[in-house]
């Protein structure tokens, strides 16, 4: 059997290889920074564990931890704190999902600093937490309003700032006095003259198909985007566009190509068939978020599909380093975290092969599979720690050059 540097070798081997590089000197930050970068390891194992608690199929977000929870500004403009990542979205086991937020959790809160005992009880309660709301049957959904903790003040603190308060951020006046994205080699980085033209001309000709949008603005700028950690090496890009009526007012466009799940070697169910991969995950977020992102929509571009809406800044996800020390807070926000992903998988039961409300609600009531889940999800953060060190030594030792 191939090595693990290998295994991630070979599967990072069709991406772009400046922005893969860039992927793999984050990974080696930390074992939690490697976990969320080899999602495709993390379900290759779990399919070969002979035993593994069956639980109904239904539709999972594929790559759910701790850090694909965040907030996003809905298209009916309102915030909200959801699920919100959803390439890998595919049919699969419903623990699936469920046990690869277990792990994140114990690698995630171990790479942080919390003990081993509040670590445990913050994976107990999501269990319980999740559990609880599944036999209920009935989704719910979170926004400032019905928030508590951290993540009201959270919410509280994203409604108040303003659009233009991003555009501001991620902008700079250029040579000729206009507006244009701040390249600054962290976030956007610069493309070639001729992508960027091609680029322009699309955003302008997708924005004539959504009514929003259509004879009110205009693509002014476009770059290279770099944001999250497993998709990094993938083509992704960040669109600066202007309101025609109002000169002042920018929008930022967020256009990120999309791959096969990397569970679908893995899963062994069947799946529907989709026009294109950025079809299925626009599809699959849209059963399972309560409200969708402002402009979510796909695209075609130069062959390849792409998923498509308003940029969301990515600051706006929980910051468990400045909680580490609170567990009462971090409790409050794993609560949240639980009912959100039973209140998804509820979502979007009965759809194109998922199950039936009545068969979560009995995974929900059924006591037997929670400990074996449990103890794998810990074993498994072992693993990730042995195969961290690993992936480090090769990277190290410049195997990944």
């Amino acid at each position: 059997m191939s090595t693990v540097p290998q295994r991630i070798k070979q599967f990072n081997s069709t991406r772009l290889p400046t922005y893969t590089a860039l992927k793999y000197q984050i990974m080696a930050e930390d074992p939690f920074r490697f976990f969320r970068g080899t999602c495709h390891l993390f379900y290759e194992d779990l399919s070969q564990v002979p035993g593994f608690p069956p639980s109904p199929i239904t539709w999972i977000s594929g790559d759910l931890h701790l850090e694909n929870f965040g907030t996003y500004k809905g298209d009916n403009r309102l915030i909200y704190f959801d699920l919100n990542d959803f390439d890998e979205g595919l049919l699969a086991p419903a623990t699936w999902e469920v046990v690869r937020m277990m792990t994140s959790i114990f690698t995630g809160c171990e790479s942080i600093g919390i003990n081993k005992k509040e670590i445990r009880q913050i994976a107990d309660l999501f269990l319980r937490i999740y559990t609880s709301h599944l036999a209920i049957g009935k989704p719910r959904y979170l926004e400032a309003e019905t928030a508590n903790g951290i993540v009201r003040t959270f919410l509280d603190r994203i409604c108040l700032r303003k659009q233009k308060e991003l555009v501001r951020q991620r902008t700079e006046e250029g040579k000729n006095g206009r507006l244009q994205l701040r390249i600054d080699h962290l976030r956007f980085f610069p493309i070639d003259k001729t992508l960027r033209k091609d680029l322009l001309t699309h955003i302008n000709q997708w924005m004539q198909q959504v009514p929003l949008l259509k004879g009110r603005y205009v693509a002014i700028d476009a770059c290279f985007r770099v944001a999250g950690t497993g998709s990094l090496g993938v083509r992704r890009y960040g669109c600066l566009v202007r309101n025609t009526k109002d000169p002042k007012k920018h929008l930022l466009i967020d256009m990120k190509e999309a791959q096969p799940s990397a569970l679908l070697p893995w899963v062994g169910v069947p799946q529907p068939s989709w026009a294109s991969e950025a079809g299925r995950v626009v599809a699959i977020q849209q059963r399972m978020q309560n409200i969708n992102p402002a402009l979510l929509s796909t695209t075609l571009f130069q062959g390849l599909p792409y998923v498509i809406k308003e940029m969301q800044p990515t600051a706006d996800k929980i910051d468990f380093l400045t909680v580490k020390d609170r567990y009462k807070d971090i409790a409050c926000v794993v609560e949240d975290m639980a009912f959100l992903t039973a209140s998804a998988q509820l979502r979007s039961a009965g759809r194109q092969g998922a199950a039936v409300p009545d068969a979560l609600i009995d995974l929900g009531k059924d006591p037997n599979w929670k400990a074996p889940l449990l103890d794998y999800a810990l074993r498994y953060a072992r693993q990730v720690k042995k195969d961290y060190q690993d992936f480090f030594a090769a990277y190290k030792a410049g195997f990944f050059s």
